[in-house]
């Protein structure tokens, strides 16, 4: 461990500070520095409570009021040892407060196929972030969407091309780590090779090593050395390097990177050189429960090399299962003070060992949710929304020529902050209302096989047949496909052939795997008004379709060409 080195980059200074902190700190204090907390409520209250069984190294922020978030952050600087403050800082400022700009998705950002509006998501993400006091970015997302059925993966990444997820996320750290906060570039070993979801079990990165190597190890190549701070560690196992690493494992005995030794400290501080501070991911999800028990687990994390333990299932029994595991030995002191060492040389270079500034609502209110923030936005919307495939003739659309309109609707209710943005259709029929058309809401018609509404009725009463699905991945679900309603999928596309159809995705870009015969399908990879203005912009010509897939849109299968 250099911590003159990358990432760290110490002075005299800094080591000093390191070391008189670390040299004062109890046994008690040091287990402390390595729980990476999540805050809920944002309270002087919760803090309390925390505080009565131990004082954590940081703390991550789920999306706050803006005056919420400053508030805690001025609570926090009371502690003697500075605090990490962390986010999802994943699609803008919104990761951490309500009124905080989501720019775009990462895989929205990546269908501009432009650079620099990767470079916007990370100024958007850091400078939000940090007016509220975050030093700590839980982005970017460097995972590669290689299997359509991924549950997580998805628009959270920048798509399936490693090459595009390699620079974009290097000017995403660059960026984000300019402005003064650390990056966790995740999830290492890499998702988005699995179709399971590591909250509810441990997931499996399943290239061979050369396979590998050439990926998702280039990915974190290019990021490391381009000065990434810390590499959050998830619940998935990379079975090829675990073999090749440590030869003497059974299968049974090979585990997610978050317990794995060989993946850790063979691949990622040995082969690919990264000096910088690890982090578990959540460790409330079952892809790390499962393998063993928790009270073996919890010590086992910082014993085969992550520094610092993200969240806990029980704060009072994760803290005793650390320091049991301390007097067990599968811990021991020198491994803590190595993890204890980075958490602190991590805190040194990002100078919040100096006297800092705290956020002030004014100070915040000036950069969270900013004109230029909006704009960028809407910029990034226009140049993203995807023509996948066309129907000639079809497009563009106008009240002239298409006066009435059947509209399905396919939503799901409200998820996680990084999901869904519920009643994104009903705001969508009202921008087709606005542009003069005749909107038709589909209901089902009550009736059975044999016994359904006839198809002649369609005929005379529609000229067009709009769709809008705004079904997102998200964790807990294991598949995100089209459940369509009944009797016998009544809103199925079962008049394509004959009356023109419109197919539109706003937050998942693989619906022709249900939808394969549509011939005009849309992606737009994100909900927000800006989003669904910039699609009906489109649809009527006002505007051109500017977006690159950054995955195959077409799920492998030939009919979905058709």
């Amino acid at each position: 461990m250099d911590l003159r080195a990358k990432p760290f980059c110490l002075d005299d200074e800094g080591i000093a500070w390191v070391e008189k902190t670390r040299a004062s700190l109890s046994q008690e204090d040091k287990l402390g520095q390595l729980f990476c907390l999540c805050a809920r409520e944002g309270t002087e209250q919760e803090w309390t409570d925390i505080l009565s069984v131990l004082r954590p190294g940081g703390i991550m922020y789920r999306p706050f009021p803006l005056e919420t978030a400053v508030e805690y952050t001025k609570i926090l600087s009371s502690s003697p040892v500075p605090m990490l403050i962390a986010a999802n800082l994943e699609k803008g400022g919104n990761g951490i407060v309500s009124e905080g700009t989501l720019l775009g998705t990462p895989m929205e950002v990546a269908a501009t196929d432009e650079l620099d509006m990767a470079r916007k998501l990370a100024e958007v993400a850091a400078t939000e972030g940090a007016a509220v006091g975050a030093n700590w970015a839980f982005s970017p997302i460097i995972d590669i969407d290689y299997n359509f059925q991924n549950p997580i993966t998805n628009v959270r990444t920048f798509g399936s091309d490693p090459k595009r997820v390699r620079d974009m996320g290097e000017i995403f750290v660059k960026t984000v780590q300019s402005h003064g906060l650390a990056v966790s570039i995740k999830h290492f070993p890499g998702d988005g090779c699995d179709g399971r979801d590591q909250h509810l079990v441990t997931s499996v990165n399943s290239l061979d090593c050369d396979a590998w190597d050439e990926t998702y190890g280039s990915i974190y190549k290019r990021c490391i050395d381009a000065g990434a701070m810390t590499v959050m560690v998830g619940h998935i196992m990379q079975p090829a390097y675990s073999r090749r690493l440590n030869p003497a494992l059974r299968d049974e005995e090979i585990l997610p990177a978050t317990l794995a030794p060989e993946l850790m400290q063979g691949l990622l501080r040995d082969k690919l050189g990264f000096n910088g501070l690890i982090v578990t991911d959540a460790t409330t999800m079952a892809g790390f429960t499962i393998p063993m028990p928790r009270c073996d687990a919890v010590p086992a994390s910082i014993a085969a090399g992550a520094d610092m333990f993200l969240f806990t299932r029980n704060l009072a029994d994760d803290v005793g299962y650390m320091r049991a595991g301390l007097e067990r030995g599968i811990l021991t002191p020198e491994r803590l003070d190595e993890a204890v060492t980075r958490i602190l040389a991590l805190k040194a270079a990002l100078g919040l060992h100096k006297q800092r500034q705290l956020p002030t609502l004014d100070s915040a209110k000036a950069v969270v949710g900013s004109a230029e923030h909006k704009l960028w936005a809407k910029e990034c919307a226009d140049k993203a929304v995807t023509l996948v495939k066309e129907e000639p003739g079809v497009l563009p659309i106008s009240p002239a020529k298409y006066p009435r309109v059947l509209y399905y609707d396919l939503e799901s209710g409200q998820g996680p902050a990084y999901s869904v943005r519920a009643g994104a259709c009903e705001d969508f029929c009202q921008l087709l209302k606005n542009e003069g058309f005749d909107v038709e809401v589909f209901k089902p018609a009550e009736g059975f096989e044999g016994f359904m509404a006839s198809m002649e009725d369609y005929l005379d009463k529609y000229d067009l047949i709009v769709y809008l699905a705004n079904l997102a991945t998200k964790s807990n679900q294991t598949t995100v496909r089209i459940e369509w309603a009944q009797p016998m999928g009544a809103n199925c596309p079962h008049y394509v052939t004959s009356i023109p159809t419109i197919f539109i995705s706003v937050e998942n870009p693989y619906h022709l795997y249900d939808a394969p015969r549509v011939k005009t399908f849309i992606n737009a990879y994100n909900s927000t008004m800006p989003v669904l203005e910039a699609i009906v912009d489109k649809l009527t010509g006002r505007s051109t379709f500017k977006g690159k897939s950054p995955v195959d849109a077409f799920c492998g299968q030939w009919d979905t060409k058709l």
